[in-house]
């Protein structure tokens, strides 16, 4: 094991001493903010960025009872459980290939993708990178496990049914959401108007959503694109909860390649509906005023979110560089996305 990777490993193991969650809804942002900083080459902040972090973490809250094969459904989407159904997914990793039992349990989580404001499957999409690209070392596994427990846990289908059957692009799609009338309010406030929001639904079923597989990822990094890029105009509509907007997408993209074909459409129908939903719920009505930033480099701009470090900065800017690697002479709109939320986004001191 390479020193990068020994970080990683024994980060992770003491994030798991902690819960998922702290102040009663807070997501622990800890696993995932600490593969993106090893995986752009920040190993070296790692333990000092946990120790800063853990100080605001709780305990793993205590078990309820046992969870097994005959009586998951019922604890489905019940936070309570959430330690047993982090236990229940450890058994399943430990018994069975973790490719084998993510393919068995992302159709039954799927629907449930707004669960936490999306960042159980946040979680998941930064657990199978790392094990796609960086190796199968416990640790990891440990992970994919707690993140699939969590989002089992927070299971939170939308309010209202979003089939797209339109021809429009992500980006076209987005633009044209009406925007839910009461916007300072909580996630699960903000998706409850979504039913209520004149032309939503068919401004949401506007969009391309492919079913072949192939061109259902090139639509969910579409996806991911246009949802980075309206960052830079309309963040300061909710600094923090807009980065979801992005990055859950781009989750959903990095999972893609360690799931069969053929859930990779219904992959990009949830999780166009759960960007979707974020950019209704909190869009401002006026845009921001263009970005000054110059010529921007990745790394130098992933180095200014280090130094940041904030949970959601880092996580933000991690999409955004994917973004701008996607494309020969890379994206400036995407990293001036990237720098758009450093500015916007509390500096975590």
């Amino acid at each position: 094991m390479d020193t990068t990777s020994g970080t990683l490993d024994e980060a992770l193991e003491r994030l798991h001493t902690t819960g998922p969650e702290f102040r009663g809804f807070l997501s622990n942002h800890g696993p995932m903010a600490v593969e993106a900083l090893v995986r752009h080459g920040r190993a070296g902040s790692v333990h000092r960025w946990v120790d800063h972090y853990a100080t605001k973490l709780e305990a793993v809250p205590s078990p309820q009872s046992p969870l097994t094969d005959a009586n998951w459904q019922q604890a489905m989407g019940d936070p309570s459980r959430v330690t047993d159904w982090t236990r229940y997914m450890a058994r399943q990793v430990a018994e069975r290939p973790w490719r084998e039992v993510l393919a068995e349990w992302w159709p039954r989580l799927l629907p449930g993708i707004a669960g936490a404001a999306t960042h159980p499957v946040i979680r998941v999409g930064h657990a199978v990178r790392t094990l796609l690209e960086e190796g199968e070392e416990a640790p990891r596994i440990a992970e994919l496990a707690h993140a699939l427990g969590y989002w089992a846990a927070r299971h939170t289908p939308l309010p209202v049914t979003v089939r797209p059957a339109g021809t429009a692009s992500p980006a076209d799609a987005l633009a044209s959401l009406p925007h839910v009338a009461d916007q300072q309010v909580g996630v699960l406030k903000g998706l409850a108007q979504l039913p209520g929001t004149d032309g939503w639904q068919a401004a949401a079923e506007a969009v391309d959503a492919p079913q072949e597989p192939d061109a259902a990822r090139t639509q969910l990094a579409a996806l991911v694109r246009a949802a980075t890029h309206r960052y830079l105009d309309y963040g300061h509509g909710d600094e923090v909860l807009l980065v979801h907007a992005a990055t859950a997408p781009n989750a959903v993209l990095r999972t893609l390649p360690a799931l069969p074909r053929e859930l990779w459409a219904p992959s990009l129908g949830a999780a166009w509906a759960a960007s979707a939903a974020l950019t209704a719920v909190y869009t401002p009505d006026e845009p921001l005023p263009p970005l000054r930033t110059g010529t921007l480099d990745p790394e130098e701009v992933f180095t200014r979110a280090t130094a940041h470090g904030d949970e959601h900065a880092i996580k933000f800017t991690d999409t955004a560089l994917d973004v701008a690697s996607w494309t020969p002479d890379g994206d400036d709109r995407a990293l001036a996305a990237a720098v758009r939320a450093l500015e916007l986004i509390r500096r975590d001191v």
